[in-house]
């Protein structure tokens, strides 16, 4: 397998109040191919911002360091800010957690994609409406015609997703991170959503990061999974051995879930080590 990005090391350090820096990423490794990359863990493991630090969007103020950041052969570290820019959107695109907050809500959803493309490909306006119209066909959107002219405001949470996708595919990137994408929406549009990007990965030969707080989630869907815990990888596990982890803290996440057809109750808690934060 080719690989596509190479995360060694990672460190993404914040700075507090007292002018100390704290490590919210602490020495993240994995490569990644042309293939599914579930990460998971707790809200404040550093999912987030491993992706946000791959893409460089991590806050001014922040400390970012690795001993290998490179993607397709491009040292990410050492690349200018207006290399940068380059690659978002054209080859590394990012889908966010909640559409509202990610579309402009003075923009008609169809502009928005148009401008996606415009950026990164010299396209005139026709053509870029044309392939805008089957970019929203292509993500399963009913009526792409009538949904181009309509306000963030007025689409639904799923349909409001299934946009964002659109917009980060239509120029075609080589790796697409997924930043809990489906944490807002209902079970139904949830597999609808994964469908597309199951489909679109396959199809496009792309390179995705899934990540998420939901492990059933993961197991079906990615090829392999990454578990992080206060910041740190603790596992890195095949999706479908999920069920067989051998890391207290993979096991005891996975005994947490609710299970059909049993009575437990109260769920378990977490029983937590601090040698798991070391």
């Amino acid at each position: 397998m080719s690989i596509l990005l190479d995360v060694q090391n990672l460190k993404v350090a914040f700075p507090n109040r007292d002018g100390d820096y704290v490590e919210a990423v602490r020495g993240v490794s994995f490569a990644l191919g042309r293939e599914r990359l579930g990460i998971v863990g707790e809200s404040g493991s550093g999912k987030s911002q491993t992706g946000r630090a791959i893409l460089g969007l991590t806050a001014p103020q922040a400390r970012v360091s690795a001993d290998r950041l490179t993607f397709d052969g491009i040292d990410l570290l050492k690349a200018s800010p207006a290399e940068r820019r380059a690659l978002r959107g054209a080859r590394i695109g990012m889908v966010l957690q909640d559409p509202k907050y990610s579309l402009n809500p003075v923009m008609n959803v169809g502009n928005q994609i148009v401008e996606a493309l415009q950026a990164h490909r010299k396209v005139g306006d026709r053509e870029a409406r044309e392939q805008a119209l089957a970019m929203l066909a292509a993500v399963q959107i009913d009526r792409p015609a009538r949904v181009f002219d309509l306000y963030p405001h007025e689409v639904s949470g799923g349909m409001g997703q299934r946009v964002m996708i659109a917009m980060m595919l239509i120029a075609e990137p080589d790796l697409l991170i997924a930043d809990e994408p489906t944490s807002a929406l209902d079970v139904t549009v949830q597999l609808q959503v994964l469908s597309i990007l199951d489909r679109l990965v396959a199809e496009r030969g792309m390179g995705l990061i899934f990540i998420s707080h939901d492990l059933r989630l993961v197991s079906s869907f990615c090829d392999r999974v990454l578990v992080m815990y206060a910041g740190r990888v603790v596992e890195e596990i095949a999706a479908a051995d999920l069920g067989a982890a051998q890391h207290a803290y993979t096991r005891g996440l996975l005994s947490c879930l609710p299970r059909l057809g049993e009575h437990r109750h109260p769920l378990p808690v977490l029983s937590r080590d601090p040698e798991w934060a070391r």
